[in-house]
């Protein structure tokens, strides 16, 4: 078989274990949609507020489903000894990564769908104002976070840590780069850490593409130099074992 039917025999099979595995559905596509109910439904869903809170759920699904869940998904593949059998067969390294990657850049376009869905029709938002920007900056994202899990989980020393690892990043980044709240009504400390990191980047691109209006030329620079970041970092110090 060609690699690329190999990556997607891969890709079937990770499609497979996503859905028997109940928990990793749960945390990567039904948490998010249900804090985008809660919370809209808690603080009421006034036009200003939406316009922040569907973004920003957007940008956090898109983290969720590949920075925490390729994090998990590497460190647990090479601490149970299948990267190395893995490493051993005949199947190419492209083919078995980009069957993985390819499960996760699914999962994250499925859920910026479900969140722009589900903003239309409960919540009355008007549908996405740049729909090819949305799928752009969607896929930037998932570039970012993908390639950032992966080199993550290298830090990861076992599964058991792995869960501490991901909420000590995960838990801080969605509160301070605007998910639930502009960024700028932060302190100046916070704002300037989130605007160090890639997330309220990505959160301000989705605005644009949803909400519409203008977002500062340096956003995609930025989440595309984590990008290349977090490539260079995945590659370096990937190891089988």
């Amino acid at each position: 078989m060609s690699p690329f039917a190999l990556a997607w025999e891969q890709f079937r099979f990770e499609r497979k274990i996503f859905w028997r595995n109940p928990s990793a559905a749960f945390f990567n596509f039904v948490l998010p949609l249900l804090l985008l109910v809660l919370i809209a439904s808690a603080f009421g869903s006034e036009a200003d507020e939406l316009d922040v809170l569907i973004p920003g759920i957007a940008g956090m699904s898109v983290l969720g489903t590949t920075f925490t869940a390729l994090t998990y998904e590497m460190t647990w593949l090479r601490e149970d000894g299948i990267l190395k059998r893995v490493g051993g067969t005949p199947l190419p390294t492209t083919s078995f990564i980009g069957g993985i990657l390819a499960s996760a850049v699914v999962n994250a376009f499925l859920q910026v769908g479900l969140v722009v869905l589900i903003g239309h029709f409960a919540y009355g938002v008007d549908w996405p104002a740049h729909w090819l920007s949305l799928l752009g900056f969607t896929a930037l994202g998932v570039a970012c976070f993908g390639a950032l899990g992966v080199a993550f989980a290298h830090a990861v020393p076992n599964m058991d840590s792995a869960p501490a690892y991901v909420n000590a990043v995960f838990v801080p980044l969605i509160f301070i780069s605007g998910v639930f709240y502009s960024a700028e009504s932060l302190p100046p400390v916070l704002e300037g850490i989130a605007e160090a990191l890639p997330l309220k980047h990505l959160i301000d691109c989705l605005s644009y593409a949803i909400v519409g209006g203008d977002y500062a030329v340096t956003a995609p620079a930025i989440v595309l130099g984590w990008t290349l970041a977090g490539l260079v970092l995945a590659v370096r110090y990937f190891r089988w074992e």
